[in-house]
């Protein structure tokens, strides 16, 4: 059975979404792989989650944008925490919210993977090499070589967004995917800000709540 949110787990943690972004040469989350920080990053998400962690982010990035200040150094490894009851994550018993969620944000993760636009038919095969090796069922491999396989559809990734919260969390999930971006993938984040309808500041913050928490992983 499909499983949105084991799907985002390993998407954030495993690295492999890293691995889509420019071809294997680029994307943010293959090369956290390659340090003692980068592993311990990769790991807190592991053990959060991928909801948990992006979120988390989103979160952060939302509360200094309201104060009005810079991120601070975060603890835990590096990962921001959400309150128990928060606009960006679903209650617990929520299994429905949960994956919805959790669905877009996998396919924000693939959507931002695919921005660069500059995979060749080897490197191509090489990401669904990848694919095949993570820890997922079938039913959720399926479902990764399907969005793969999908022309980038900006409006159609927006159009699922259903609160300014999920919207931050969408970015969020962007960013942590191709940080730091190449030159089309900028232009895709900038595209993405604005039809998120997500304001400069906001924007801001959440490249810098990133930075911050995979510095001080």
């Amino acid at each position: 059975m499909f499983d949105a949110k084991r799907l985002l787990d390993q998407l954030v943690g495993s690295g492999v979404a890293g691995g889509f972004a420019g071809g294997l040469a680029g994307g943010a989350l293959a090369k956290t792989l390659t340090g003692k920080k980068a592993r311990k990053f990769a790991g807190s998400a592991l053990q959060l989650g991928g909801l948990a962690l992006v979120g988390g982010l989103a979160y952060k990035a939302w509360q200094n944008y309201q104060r009005g200040s810079a991120p601070a150094s975060p603890s835990g490894g590096g990962v921001a925490t959400l309150p128990s009851r928060s606009a960006f994550l679903p209650d617990s018993s929520d299994r429905a919210g949960t994956n919805a969620l959790s669905l877009l944000l996998a396919r924000a993760i693939i959507s931002a993977a695919k921005a660069d636009g500059k995979i060749d038919a080897e490197e191509s095969q090489a990401i669904l090499h990848q694919i095949n090796g993570l820890d997922l069922p079938a039913e959720d491999k399926g479902f990764l070589f399907e969005e793969y396989g999908r022309p980038l559809d900006l409006q159609g990734l927006v159009s699922a967004v259903d609160s300014p919260e999920h919207a931050a969390e969408v970015y969020a999930a962007s960013v942590l995917t191709v940080a730091p971006p190449s030159p089309p993938e900028k232009i895709y984040l900038d595209s993405l800000a604005k039809t998120l309808g997500l304001e400069s500041g906001l924007v801001n913050e959440i490249h810098n709540t990133v930075q911050a928490n995979r510095a001080a992983a």
